[in-house]
């Protein structure tokens, strides 16, 4: 896996989009059903996948800014080809130690994609304080929960997917990650300081046509696998050549857990019309 390279945000995309769970997507669209224009805060944007996928779907006007220290990856992001109705600022924001100059400012809506499970606990409590503060709906696609099922079976996968998941753990920038705990950790979070939270699985799934990204997360994982130092070397290659034949082979399945999930305050702020002439009115 080829860490957060543009061509592997291009590959995993598609099955980004197919994973994503229409039933919570379709809730947090709902809660922002009122508010035109709306202004959308989309925290590790990446290529901008998420302004793809979610700005079709929102009838109203829209204000994105999308937020990422990747100057690269922002750059493509804000060239995005999308709907007329919708405008895009561009913020180079280093999230580790800035998130709350990321949400500075008119916000209505902050979404992201495949970064909580990235984050640490105390940059968790940053974001949900944040959010609560300016009573923001918060919705967080693809967050990784530690399920990989691989078939047919290896005896090694059991050893790989606890050393996959030992290194989720690790710190990817944000200090020790959550890893496969950073779905749970944030429904417990919003909920106590009084928010309602839909949750549901959104897993990629792969089938033997899906050899490309199937053969690059096999890489990714035995390269954890080997950074973690639990198992032995010539245990790693042996298990990364054996299911790469069965990528080869066409017989590899694969399921990835993750959970989508929207987090929406008792109170939702509402928008201020106050400036109707502007496009981005202040909300604050």
């Amino acid at each position: 896996m080829s860490g957060f390279a543009a061509d592997w945000l291009a590959l995993r995309e598609p099955y980004d989009a197919a994973a994503c769970n229409a039933a919570v997507r379709d809730a947090a669209i709902a809660a922002i059903a009122g508010f035109d224009p709306v202004s959308i805060v989309d925290l590790g944007t990446g290529t901008g996948s998420g302004l793809r996928a979610l700005a079709p779907l929102i009838p109203a006007r829209q204000t994105w800014r999308l937020v990422d220290n990747d100057l690269s990856l922002l750059a493509r992001a804000a060239e995005t080809e999308r709907p007329p109705r919708v405008q895009v600022q561009a913020v180079p924001v280093d999230l580790a130690h800035d998130l709350e100059a990321a949400l500075d400012g008119a916000v209505d809506f902050v979404t992201t994609t495949a970064l909580l499970d990235l984050v640490s606990e105390p940059w968790l409590e940053r974001l949900t304080v944040e959010c609560a503060a300016r009573r923001l709906p918060f919705y967080a696609t693809l967050s990784y929960d530690g399920r990989i099922e691989l078939t047919p079976q290896d005896p090694a996968d059991s050893a790989i997917v606890a050393a996959v998941n030992a290194h989720q753990r690790t710190d990817k920038g944000f200090g020790p990650a959550l890893g496969p705990k950073a779905a749970a950790e944030a429904i417990a979070r919003f909920t106590t300081v009084g928010y309602f939270v839909d949750r549901q699985p959104a897993d990629w799934v792969f089938g033997p046509q899906d050899g490309e990204i199937q053969n690059e997360l096999l890489a990714g994982w035995a390269s954890a696998a080997r950074a973690i130092g639990m198992l032995q070397l010539e245990f790693i290659v042996g298990w990364l050549t054996r299911r790469r034949d069965l990528v080869a082979a066409g017989r590899s399945s694969m399921r990835v857990g993750h959970i989508d999930l929207f987090a929406r305050p008792t109170e939702m702020r509402r928008p201020d019309r106050s400036q109707s002439n502007s496009t981005s009115p202040s909300r604050r």
